[in-house]
This record gives structure tokens, sequence and C-alpha cells, in this order.
């Protein structure tokens, strides 16, 4: 998953500091941009051990764009920090699903043209994620 972070530029006498605006709490800073950006990556995984510890499931990701017209980000830089959210859910457990055979062929015919599902356990992943998120 892509996560947006705001960068607020430092200079000699400040660091550069980072923002996830979609993870309420999460925030880092280093000396240069690139520091800045490794030690955010650093940052959302911490905090993704912790809500995995709290048996929470990570925010989902908004875009960028979401983002720039808030006024509290402005002047500030923009990258993306892409984290694989799947570690911090808990482990896979197998469990038999019934679903209507029209439902199970969309489900496998949309996996197939989209590279971004694995398999149809991954597809079902992300829509609960989605259906779950606040």
């Amino acid at each position: 998953m892509l996560y947006p972070v705001a960068i607020v530029k430092g200079d000699k006498n400040h660091a550069f500091g980072a923002i996830f605006p979609d993870v309420e709490g999460c925030f880092s800073a280093g000396d240069s941009y690139e520091e800045a950006l490794k030690n955010a990556r650093e940052a959302l995984e911490f905090h993704f051990d912790a809500l995995a510890e709290a048996e929470e499931v990570p925010p989902q990701a908004s875009s960028v764009d979401d983002h720039l017209e808030n006024e509290q980000f402005e002047g500030f830089l923009w990258a993306l920090v892409d984290v694989d959210i799947e570690p911090y859910l808990g482990g896979a457990i197998k469990k038999n699903v019934t679903l209507p055979k029209i439902l199970l062929k969309k489900i496998d015919d949309r996996v197939k043209e989209n590279p971004a599902y694995k398999d149809r356990s991954h597809f079902l992943q992300v829509a609960a994620l989605h259906e779950l998120s606040d």
C-alpha cells in the first residue's frame, strides 16, 4: 500500500519533519530529505507493529491528491512510502467460505484481468480491508 508522507523542509538549524496524514500519531524526522524519508518508513513500520500487537488493522492509505489543498500541509514536500501491510494483519488462517456461483466467477475474472490481485484470497482480503476501514 502506498502511504502519502508530507515532509516539511529543514535547514541547517532544523531537521526535515515527516508526517503521515492517514496514520494518526505517526511522524519522524531526519537531517536531510532522504534521511527523513528513510526514517518515515521505519516509523510507519514501527507504528504498524504496535497496531498489530493491539490487534488493530492498519489504516487505508489515501492519495496525495486528497491532501494537496489542506492548509495544514501548505509548503510541504510529498512522497509515497510503499508498505506491505499483510505482515501486520496477524498471519493467515484457512477458512472455507460459501459464495454464489456468479459472484465467484466475477471475482475470478477480476483476479485474472488485474495483476494487483495475487489470487482469489488476496482479492477477498483487499475487499474486506476496504469494507472494514473507518
